[in-house]
């Protein structure tokens, strides 16, 4: 006995000794590709952080994709013409297929989208928090379209360059996706800023409401951001959270003179010494408050997701049972 004991360990040792060079190796390439501004792929090794990080961005970003169709669904049947009607529902579908598009992605990482959607109707799971504000007014899907499909674009362009392959291409078809979204919200406020001086009014006030969320969507400032300096050693994320939201602001800054309306933010400004647009400041308690599940519309969004998967449970049950029937067919076929 002591013998088969003694054997067991030595082959636990060697296993152990094995994995620690495999580790090793894995590490050595994964560094080097880091450092190549190269890609990672679903096959090669990558630290467990590393993975958890994308696992953690990717299904966020997938969940918000999903919950954010809500808010511009809810108008489909309130839309003031046809055309209206079937740019916003193409704009719906595609939100939904971004989504499919990253769970996949994050489905390659190991975790699986039972998983991932289990999480989010369960509120585990985070989405982003500008999905948690209600649309009260048509000028809101303008406002929707340019400030936070904007602000998506912004912070998206850069992910197509992201060192997790699946990920870096799956973003290229999104934003091509989204910069479609965001010249539809900007045609929207543009007919209502040149239409009757109450068409004006609703768009200026859309904008108003829309402004600090659609900012606070690149996340909270560089000093309270534990995960984005790692990301971007990673080269997962290219820019910081308020590098971004410096750049949208001077997108903004000269997108609204076009449009004729205004930004509620009197305090920005171009500081000539960082070159670098500033703003005034923003209710991080709010932010905080939305993304702890206390926003406007947290418990909404979540229960009408959770609606749609139990009325959606016979339709997956309909595709498991045919593409079981399938299998069976190919292998008698086979046989």
């Amino acid at each position: 006995m002591e013998a088969n004991a003694q054997r067991d360990a030595d082959s636990q040792a060697r296993d152990s000794q094995a994995k620690d060079r495999q580790d090793a190796d894995g590490q050595a390439n994964f560094d080097r590709v880091i450092k190549e501004d190269s890609r990672i792929e679903p096959k090669d090794w990558m630290p467990d952080a590393y993975r958890k990080t994308l696992l953690r961005q990717i299904s966020q970003h997938a969940h918000s994709e999903i919950i954010g169709m809500q808010p511009e669904a809810n108008w489909i049947s309130r839309a003031p013409s046809l055309k209206r009607k079937a740019i916003l529902m193409a704009k719906v579908q595609d939100e939904a297929g971004h989504g499919l598009y990253l769970y996949s992605a994050a489905e390659t990482l190991g975790q699986s989208r039972d998983k991932m959607t289990a999480d989010l109707i369960a509120g585990k799971a985070r989405y982003s928090s500008i999905f948690n504000y209600p649309a009260l007014t048509w000028a809101d899907m303008g406002a929707i379209g340019w400030l936070v499909d904007g602000a998506a674009i912004c912070n998206q362009v850069p992910l197509c360059r992201a060192s997790y392959g699946p990920y870096g291409r799956a973003m290229v078809r999104v934003c091509k996706e989204e910069s479609f979204h965001q010249r539809q919200g900007f045609e929207i406020l543009l007919e209502l800023a040149h239409g009757t001086p109450e068409q004006k009014q609703m768009a200026q006030d859309a904008v108003n409401r829309w402004y600090a969320p659609a900012l606070m969507m690149f996340g909270p400032p560089d000093d309270d951001s534990p995960n984005s300096r790692q990301s971007m050693a990673w080269n997962i994320k290219r820019f910081s959270n308020d590098e971004l939201r410096s750049r949208f602001v001077g997108m903004m800054v000269e997108q609204v003179r076009v449009l004729g309306l205004t930004l509620p933010d009197s305090e920005i400004r171009f500081n000539e010494d960082t070159k670098k647009w500033e703003h005034g400041p923003l209710d991080w308690n709010e932010f905080h408050e939305v993304l702890a599940g206390r926003g406007p519309c947290n418990a909404q969004r979540l229960e009408r997701r959770r609606e749609a998967h139990d009325d959606g449970a016979w339709v997956r049950e309909a595709a498991a049972a045919y593409a079981a029937k399938q299998s069976l067919k190919t292998k008698e076929y086979a046989a």
